[in-house]
Order: C-alpha cells, then structure tokens, then sequence
C-alpha cells in the first residue's frame, strides 16, 4: 500500500531524483575510505579525483598540502602517492617485499597484457626477471664485449655529429645510437642511423612516449571500455605498438629459421631455449607472447631514458659552459685525445661522475617512476595500506628533497663530490628507483651514460646556436624531457 502510494506520488522527474541519490549513496558507501588511509582531496562522486592532474609538478603541490603520503582516487581506483626520500625509502627499501606487485593499468594492459618483464607479476615475473638479469650479465654488464659495443657505437655517434653542417637537434641521433646498443643485446646487430624501417620504429615509440603522458591518454584508465571504441591519443598508442610488436614478430622468425641452440647469439635465442627447458611448466610464461613482450620491455626501458638523460646532459653543458670546460679538462688529463674513453676511466674522473649523476638527478628523467601495488595489507608511516592498493612513488621528490641536497632546484655537480674532489655517491639518489623492481638494467645504463658523454665531449664543445636559447623547462611525457632543441659543435 505504501509502496503503491510512493509509486503514484513520483512523477519522472522525482524518479529520476531518487535514482541518483541512491547512486550517491552506493557510490559514497563502496568507496568509503578505511580507518587511517592517508588523506587526500575530497572526490567527486563516481568520478573521483578525475580532473587532478596526476603529474609530478602538481603530485609536488598536494604532498605539500596533504603531506608525504596522500591518496587520490581516479575513476573506481584508489591510489596512493609517496614522497620524499625517508618516505620512499620506508616503502622500497625497509618494506621491501610490500610494494613488488604491478597494478592493472588499461593503458599499458592492453599491449602488455601482464607479461614480460615489467607489468608482470608473482612467479612470471619472478622467472622473466631472472631470465633478463642473467642475459645481461652474460651477454651485457661487466663484459668487455658489451663494453667494445658502446665504444664502436660512440665512434658512430661522433662521426654522425661531425658531419652534420649547422645548428642541430640532436635527439634523433641519440635515440638511435643509444637503441643500438638495446639492439645488439636483443637481435645480436646494430641498425645503420639512416634504415628506414628502423628509425620507423623509434619514431612509432617515441610517438607513444609522448601521448602516454597526455591527460587524454590517461582518460582511457578511468573508462576503458567506453573509450575502447572512441577517437583519441589512445588508438594512436595501440596502433604504434601493434606496428613495433609485429616488427618483433617478424625478427623472432628470422631466429628461429637460423636458430643453434648451442650458440646463442643473442635474448632471443636465450629465450627460445628457455622456452624449450620451460615446456613443462607453463605458468612461467616462456613462450612467443611473452618473448615478444620482453623485447618491447627492454627497448622501451633501454632506450627512451638513456637517450633523455643525454639529451638533458648535452642541454646542461650548453647552460653551464663552465662545467662543460671542468669535465673537458679531466678528460684531456686522464684520457687524453689519442684513445677512446673506457669504463676503468671512471674511477679517476670524480668531477665527470658527479656531473653525469647531477645530470640524471637534476633532469629527473621518470619523475612518478611506474605504480607498484600491495601485495598485503600494510601499514606505512601510521596509515593503512589495503592490500591491492596502486602505490606511486614520487622519485622527482627524493631527487629534489631539501633535506638531501644542499641546493635541490639548481644544478650542482658538487652534490656528489667531498670536500676533497672525490665522487660521493648519495643514498637519496634513486633515479632508477629501488628495492626489488628497481631498473634492471641500471648498470648498463651508467656504462652508456659514461661513455657517450665522456666521447662527446672528447670530440666536440657543445654550445648554443646563435639567436636561439634552449630552454631549461621540460616537457612531460610518460617521461620528463627537454623542450627540442638546436646546439652547434666545434671540434677540439
């Protein structure tokens, strides 16, 4: 009867009214935050904290108003952000085994699909990281050969600068010689820097850097489903690496055609062994998806920060002339111009070491690193972390924290050095990240680094074009780079 009188008495309107409180109410009671999770700006309801833009410059802003740990919620998805260094370190460091797992992130899913190296999780993750660690130590890291590789790629890399005729952008260059290095490791060869097909594929990747960043892009998270089937920056996203994995594809079918395991040449053929040796045991995920995926892992991970961290670096020696004149002077008296640089260098070349660590740190390459996710319900710093929570760790934070560096915001190599000119390696220096997803190929890129940047400035001084004065303001894509620019060389 009552029922019957509510039903007559609401005309569509109130209907329509009703509904939406009921909404509001299911929406406010499912996503009511738990006793003690950190707080964070009021969301919108069924929206969350959509319109907060989650990049570092303003994740920096909100830690400064909501504290070191603070929570957003993006669509249906609660994440929490962490910064500064004793915070951060807390989480990876002294939690190390709390923060190890990777979240579903629509935007990366799709074309990932929660294998390889990095997205992975548990026992696939486990067996795929060992497998990658092992390749480069066996075939990369600490080697000669690997070592011979970079340096015959630095010869590449200056005669393309030397015969360039006027101001330039570099970035190209770079992203080719620094994907070679990548490449021998992954297909067991280098790419000539004017291959067509190969520069389509770092453009195509490069593309995809850029528009992963866009806050349109970052829409596709929040409603995956609808936008599956709409315009924008995502369906560029998708179509670039459906064109870099079949590229992938079709270099994983030359090796089988040739392929001798008794004489691996290269990951590839590591991995095809190891998915004969892995038959057995299908759960850790040796198989083509998964090798094409750890391909595309290793060039997306081996390329892109290498080459921004150099092009930051070649943009910094331009600023600050001075230094550029230091670091050429240790290296006129250590190395001298009659031979190449080599690593065994690096321990009489403090002052160049510290400025290619001020360098990564001031450049501050992944800002946000990638998300991680709980494994278990965890405590950090008092608040309560549900398990299955995104974890952001703010790494711009740690490299910019003013109760690490005695002058965050200006670029100093003398962060990393004592009062006695020798290299001081910080503990709050975390461009890689730490703990145990750390970036696993971190000593290749330090040997890379070294050696590209010591050979360039053996060869040329780098300064900026006449009229023209590149900006120190970078751009955000899903890393931080610098605006493009031009420089101008003279030989020495």
């Amino acid at each position: 009867m009552i029922l019957q009188f509510i039903y007559e008495s609401f005309d569509f309107k109130s209907w329509i009214i009703l509904c939406f409180v009921l909404l509001l109410l299911v929406d406010i009671i499912k996503y009511r935050n738990p006793s003690s999770f950190p707080p964070g700006p009021w969301p919108l309801p069924f929206l969350g904290n959509v319109f907060t833009e989650i990049d570092f410059r303003n994740v920096n802003k909100l830690a400064e108003v909501y504290g070191t740990i603070f929570s957003l919620r993006v669509g249906s998805e609660k994440m929490i952000i962490v910064s500064g260094y004793k915070m951060v370190k807390e989480a990876l460091i002294t939690q190390i085994d709390s923060f190890v797992d990777r979240p579903n992130v629509p935007l990366f899913h799709k074309v990932f699909k929660g294998i390889g190296t990095i997205l992975s999780n548990g026992y696939l993750w486990r067996m795929h990281r060992k497998f990658a660690v092992s390749h480069l130590r066996t075939f990369g890291e600490g080697k000669k050969s690997l070592e011979l590789r970079i340096q015959q790629e630095c010869v590449h890399l200056c005669n393309a600068f030397r015969a360039e005729k006027g101001p330039f952008n570099p970035m190209v260059t770079l992203n080719s010689a620094v994907s070679n290095i990548i490449s021998c490791l992954i297909f067991g060869q280098r790419f000539e820097y004017h291959d067509e097909c190969y520069q389509k594929i770092l453009r195509l990747d490069t593309e995809c850097i850029q528009l992963i960043g866009s806050p349109r892009a970052q829409l596709y998270n929040v409603c995956p489903r609808l936008l599956e089937y709409l315009p924008g920056p995502h369906q560029t996203i998708f179509s670039n690496y459906k064109q870099i994995t079949d590229f992938l594809r079709g270099e994983i079918i030359k090796h089988k055609e040739d392929w001798d395991p008794s004489n691996p040449r290269d990951l590839i053929d590591n991995y095809l062994t190891e998915m004969e040796k892995k038959k057995s045991d299908p759960e850790a995920g040796f198989n083509i998806e998964g090798l094409v995926v750890t391909c595309l892992d290793l060039i997306e991970a081996g390329t892109e920060t290498a080459t921004t961290t150099l092009r930051w670096g070649l943009l910094f020696m331009i600023k600050f002339p001075e230094i550029q004149e230091k670091v050429q002077e240790e290296i006129d008296r250590v190395i001298g111009q009659s031979r190449q640089p080599c690593l065994a260098d690096r321990v009489n070349m403090p002052y160049t070491e510290a400025v290619i660590h001020e360098i990564q740190r001031f450049g501050d390459v992944v800002p946000l690193g990638f998300p991680k996710k709980a494994v278990k319900d965890t405590t950090l710093r008092g608040y309560f972390i549900p398990k299955g929570t995104s974890i952001t760790i703010n790494l711009s934070s740690v490299l910019h924290d003013p109760n690490e560096w005695e002058t965050p915001d200006t670029f100093n190599p003398g962060h990393f050095l004592t009062e006695n000119g020798q290299f001081w390696k910080r503990d709050a220096f975390m461009p890689f990240s730490a703990g145990k997803r750390a970036c696993l190929g971190e000593q290749l890129a330090r040997q890379e680094l070294f050696l590209y940047f010591t050979s360039l400035l053996q060869q040329f001084t780098i300064s900026k074009c006449p009229g023209e004065e590149p900006s120190l303001e970078g751009e955000i894509w899903f890393t931080y780079a610098p605006a493009p620019y031009r420089m101008c060389l003279s030989s020495r």
